[in-house]
């Protein structure tokens, strides 16, 4: 799963992620298990209303690192 985001168009961070699940251009959403449950909830609800798959990722490091950035990412999503 983290080889599609690696390798996919994606956006990072619940800002982007939030504006790609409106815009209905997410096709799967990444959450980091251990980021601020004030960020990624709001995000999975969204989820949940749009239909959207939800995965999740153990650490935000390692979340940051399958979008190849060099710090921890609490959300990211695959896009169209």
């Amino acid at each position: 799963m983290l080889t599609e985001l690696k390798a996919g168009p994606r956006v990072v961070g619940a800002k982007q992620t939030r504006r790609a699940l409106a815009d209905g251009r997410a096709v799967r959403v990444f959450l980091a298990e251990d980021a601020d449950p004030g960020v990624t909830d709001p995000v999975e609800v969204l989820c949940a209303e749009h239909g959207v798959p939800v995965e999740r990722i153990s650490a935000t490091r390692e979340l940051g690192q399958a979008c190849g950035i060099a710090v921890g990412a609490a959300v990211a999503a695959l896009v169209r």
